[in-house]
């Protein structure tokens, strides 16, 4: 297992050089959506240590939780498929559970990849981080390796260490979209002295803020709250056109949870001055671009513009 993480991380993803704004500043963008087609970018990153573990430690089932468009639940699908684990994906939406017909493209593909749910009520959800309810679980599926909300734990922050390489320490900005703060933590120990590293928010919350600085040691970051668009997964007309112009000119596809709203809020503060002069960013595409058929459908519901790649 070692032998194929370290395979597939050796194929040198590329950074893309995007635009240079004027004042010299270049936009370069780190494809690790490219790392493997079904457990891409981030996701690939934090299972790699969780899932070596797992096998040294005789497990054979890996446990974990997420909604229903959840980008964890597909990769943690995929990865035990590819590498002969069972997996119980813990749903949250009980409503789920009696009608296979609402469910997401995500659940579907999970359960291609023979992931067993477990739909429990968001009161139920709630208590995921509790001992008590993971016994119960235990109780209920027997002995798991568990892998949590967003696949964030020290072992995934040591796989986002390295993202970050040699050949990029000439960048002055590193840029994230941040979720559970795992993959922005390990950038930001992996992090050069001189770098400055930007985590974009998804969420319209500032309790990241607390819960990265319980990860790092360094203080060369700061969360941006601006470009969440009113919360996880939530969107407007203005940043899908976005997405669709982008990848109408660069070629490359972006997420509308995480990597669109990252990206637009770099070319935003490009626009303010945020950056100084000369300055060269390097943007981390962490992927997630299964959830694309979920959302569309999603917006064609609230007849907002689909996402046209």
């Amino acid at each position: 297992m070692q032998d194929f993480f370290d395979s597939q991380f050796s194929q040198n993803i590329p950074n893309e050089f995007i635009k240079e704004f004027p004042g010299g500043i270049e936009l370069w963008i780190k494809r690790e959506d490219l790392l493997h087609s079904e457990v891409s970018g981030n996701k690939f990153r934090k299972l790699k240590y969780n899932l070596i573990a797992a096998r040294d430690q005789n497990y054979n089932t890996l446990l974990t939780f997420g909604g229903a468009h959840s980008n964890h639940i597909a990769a943690a699908a995929a990865a035990g498929k590819k590498f002969g684990f069972k997996s119980i994906g813990v749903i949250r939406g009980d409503e789920l559970e009696k009608n296979q017909e609402i469910w997401s493209p995500t659940l579907k593909y999970a359960s291609s990849c023979s992931m067993k749910f477990h739909f429990v009520s968001r009161e139920e959800y709630r208590q995921k981080d509790s001992a008590d309810f993971i016994n119960t679980l235990r109780d209920s599926f027997g002995e798991f390796y568990l892998l949590p909300e967003g696949g964030t734990n020290n072992l995934a922050i040591k796989g986002c260490e390295e993202i970050l390489t040699e050949n990029d320490k000439e960048f002055d900005f590193i840029c994230s979209s941040v979720g559970t703060g795992g993959t922005l933590a390990g950038l930001i120990n992996s992090s050069e002295a001189h770098q400055r590293v930007l985590g974009f928010s998804s969420l319209n919350s500032d309790h990241l803020q607390d819960e990265v600085k319980e990860l790092v040691t360094k203080s060369n970051w700061e969360i941006i709250l601006n470009y969440h668009f009113g919360g996880y997964a939530r969107v407007n007309a203005a940043l899908i056109e976005f997405m669709n112009e982008f990848h109408k000119k660069y070629k490359i596809k972006l997420d509308p949870v995480y990597t669109g709203k990252l990206v637009f809020g770099i070319f935003e503060l490009v626009k303010k001055g945020y950056f100084p002069e000369n300055s060269k960013i390097l943007a981390i595409h962490t992927g997630g671009l299964q959830g694309i058929e979920g959302m569309n459908s999603f917006l064609k519901k609230k007849d907002l513009p689909q996402i046209i790649y």
